[in-house]
C-alpha cells in the first residue's frame, strides 16, 4: 500500500494559490478608515498558477492591492504579475528557464515605488514595472543600464531620494552593488568580492554607508536537479559584515567578522558617532543538515568602526520576522520597530509586535485564535508629531470563514486592536512584502 504524498505547507491552507484574479469595489468597512490615508497598499506573494512548485519562494507573483481615499476603500484587486514564467509548463525545469534571461523573474517578493515607477521585485531578475491599477508594463532595466538582477529589498534614502540595491549571482560576480539617483537614473555599479555564491537576501544602509551581510548559506548548483532551493548551510564559510561608503567601491569595503548566523531581514541601521547600529531578525543557522530551523530573534549588532569589533545583543525571546520602520527613517536613528510575531506552526503571524528600543518595552496586537497576519507596513499620519504617529496596515486571514480582511491599527496604541477593518470576502494567500504608496 502506497503511503499518501504529504502536501508541503506552501500548497495548502492559506498558502495555497487562488485560481483567478479578483477585483471588487463594494467593500464593507468596520470601524473607520482614517481620512488622511490616501493612496494604495500593495503587497505581493507567490501564487503558482501552473501546478505544484518545489518551494514557497518559487510561485508566480500575485499583487494584492487596496486603494484608500477620504475614509473610503475604492477598490481591492488581486492581479498576477505578467512575467514570461507565468503558466510555465509543469514539465519545464524551473531553474533552467529562470536563468535563461534576466526578464524571467516572478515579481513575488516585494512591491516598491521609486522615481515614479511601481516595481514588483524578487532577487535574481529585473524588476517588473506595474501601473497604479496593477497592470503589468514589463521588465524594467533602467533604460538598458542594469545588467544584473535586483534584490527584493532596495533601500530608498529619505534624505537624498536615491535608491541603493544589490544583486547576487550563482556564478561570478557573486555580489554587485548599484546606486540609483532620485530621478531614477542608474549612476553607479560596483562588483563586491565575496568568497562564494551566498544567498544575500537583504542588506543595510545608513546616512553614509552600506553594510553587506556575507553569511554561510551557500548555493550548490549541483543540487538544482534535486528540486527545491539549491542551498546548503556551511559550518566552514564564516560570517561577516562589510561596511562601504555609499559611493565607494570594493577596495573601500572593511569586513568585520561575526558569529555564524543567517538573516533574511534587518529592521534598520543607523550611525551613532563612530558606531553603526543594526537591528536584525537573526537565525543561529538556516537549512543546517539534521537540525530544525531555530526561532527567529530580534538582535542588535553594534559595529565599532574605530576598534574594529562587532558587539551582538539579543533583544527579546519572541520569534519575529517581517520587520519594518517608517520609510522616512530608513538609514536614520529609529526608536520603534514593528514586526510580525511568528506562529510556531508555519511562517505566518499570530500578532503584530511594537518594540521600543529606548525602553525595551514590548507591546502587541494579538489576533484571535485561528486568525493570522503578515508584515505590518507603516503609514504616517498627516502632519504627524512623533515617530509612531501613524498607522500599521496588513492583511489578515481567518481560518473559520476562509476569508481575509485588510486591517489598520493606530501605531501609537496597537494593543487597542484595529481601528478599521475592510472585509474582503475572499482569501488573500500568505505572502511576503509590500508598501504603502501615498498619492
Amino acid at each position: 500500500m502506497n503511503s499518501p504524498v504529504e502536501i508541503p505547507f506552501w500548497l495548502k491552507g492559506n498558502f495555497a494559490p487562488i485560481s483567478e484574479e479578483n477585483e471588487q469595489t463594494n467593500l464593507l468597512i468596520e470601524g473607520a478608515i482614517p481620512s488622511d490615508l490616501n493612496g494604495r497598499y500593495l503587497r505581493t506573494g507567490p501564487n503558482p498558477m501552473s501546478g505544484p512548485t518545489d518551494h514557497w519562494f518559487l510561485g508566480d507573483g500575485m499583487v494584492h492591492g487596496i486603494e484608500l481615499s477620504g475614509g473610503s476603500a475604492n477598490w481591492f484587486k488581486s492581479k498576477l504579475v505578467q512575467t514570461p514564467m507565468l503558466n510555465m509548463s509543469p514539465d519545464t525545469d524551473f531553474f533552467t528557464a529562470s536563468m535563461a534571461s534576466l526578464e524571467n523573474g516572478l515579481g513575488n517578493t516585494h512591491v516598491i515605488k521609486h522615481a515614479g515607477k511601481i516595481l514588483a521585485l524578487e532577487e535574481l531578475h529585473f524588476p517588473m514595472e506595474l501601473t497604479p491599477e496593477l497592470e503589468t508594463v514589463g521588465a524594467y532595466d533602467y533604460n538598458g543600464t542594469l545588467n544584473t538582477g535586483m534584490t527584493a529589498h532596495p533601500k530608498v534614502c529619505a534624505k537624498t531620494g536615491e535608491m541603493l540595491f544589490f544583486s547576487y549571482g550563482l556564478a561570478p560576480p557573486y555580489l554587485t552593488y548599484h546606486r540609483v539617483s532620485a530621478a531614477g537614473e542608474l549612476v553607479q555599479t560596483e562588483v563586491i568580492e565575496v568568497g562564494a555564491a551566498t544567498m544575500v537576501h537583504d542588506f543595510n544602509i545608513t546616512e553614509n554607508y552600506v553594510i553587506f551581510m556575507d553569511l554561510p548559506l551557500l548555493f550548490d548548483v549541483e543540487k538544482i536537479t534535486e528540486g527545491g532551493i539549491p542551498l546548503s548551510w556551511s559550518d566552514n564559510y564564516g560570517a561577516r559584515l562589510g561596511v562601504m561608503p555609499r559611493d565607494g567601491c570594493n577596495a573601500d569595503v572593511v569586513w568585520y567578522d561575526i558569529d555564524p548566523c543567517y538573516v533574511f531581514h534587518p529592521l534598520n541601521a543607523y550611525e551613532d558617532g563612530n558606531k553603526i547600529v543594526i537591528d536584525v531578525c537573526r537565525f543561529d543557522h538556516y537549512l543546517k543538515p539534521g537540525a530544525p530551523i531555530p526561532p527567529e530573534q530580534l538582535t542588535r549588532w553594534t559595529i565599532d568602526l574605530d576598534v574594529g569589533t562587532v558587539e551582538e545583543r539579543k533583544l527579546m525571546e519572541i520569534p519575529v520576522e517581517f520587520l519594518r520602520v517608517p520609510d522616512r527613517l530608513v538609514g536614520q536613528k529609529h526608536r520603534f520597530g514593528y514586526m510580525t510575531h511568528m506562529s510556531k506552526e508555519f511562517p505566518a503571524g499570530i500578532g503584530v509586535v511594537k518594540y521600543d528600543f529606548d525602553t525595551d518595552q514590548v507591546t502587541e496586537s494579538t489576533l484571535p485564535k485561528g486568525q493570522y497576519c503578515g508584515e505590518p507596513v507603516f503609514a504616517p499620519r498627516e502632519n504627524s508629531s512623533s515617530e509612531d504617529d501613524g498607522y500599521l496596515m496588513f492583511y489578515t486571514y481567518d481560518q473559520a470563514s476562509d476569508t481575509s480582511d485588510f486591517v489598520v491599527l493606530d501605531a501609537r496604541d496597537i494593543e487597542c486592536g484595529p481601528i478599521a477593518r475592510v472585509k474582503l470576502g475572499v482569501r488573500v494567500p500568505f505572502g511576503f512584502h509590500g508598501s504603502w504608496i501615498a498619492d
